[in-house]
């Protein structure tokens, strides 16, 4: 499975951006997907998870509600919409897939597919 993330960009504080995540791949829909990010100098984290039906997701105690991910397996696509926005969510948010798994997973190391990350940055 190949992966193409999309929709990062600058915007205020309190404001929102969609991320998009396509995937290549006739088997996207058996898998777990994943979204992590990876901020100047500090390590990549877990941001959120889905199974590979959507009916479970799992979230960092940071997003607070503030993100939904979301999945839409006959377009083979993986969403993160964030909203509220804060100036320390600034990074590169990347999307992963755990092929081969339909479980969802906050451990990155789990994740066997990257795609190249998109940026976002939220200005104070």
């Amino acid at each position: 499975v190949q992966l193409q993330a999309s929709g990062g960009g600058l915007v205020q504080t309190g404001g929102s951006l969609r991320l998009s995540c396509a995937a290549s791949g006739r088997t996207f829909s058996n898998y777990a997907m994943g979204w992590f990010r990876q901020a100047p100098g500090k390590e990549r984290e877990f941001v959120a998870a889905i199974n590979w039906s959507g009916g479970t997701t799992y979230y960092a105690d940071f997003v607070e509600g503030r993100f939904t991910i979301t999945r839409d397996n006959a377009k083979n696509t993986v969403n993160l919409q964030m909203n509220s926005l804060k100036p320390e969510d600034t990074a590169a948010y990347y999307c992963a897939v755990r092929s081969g798994y339909s479980g969802a997973s906050t451990d990155a190391n789990q994740y066997n597919s990257w795609g190249q990350g998109t940026q976002v940055t939220v200005s104070s």
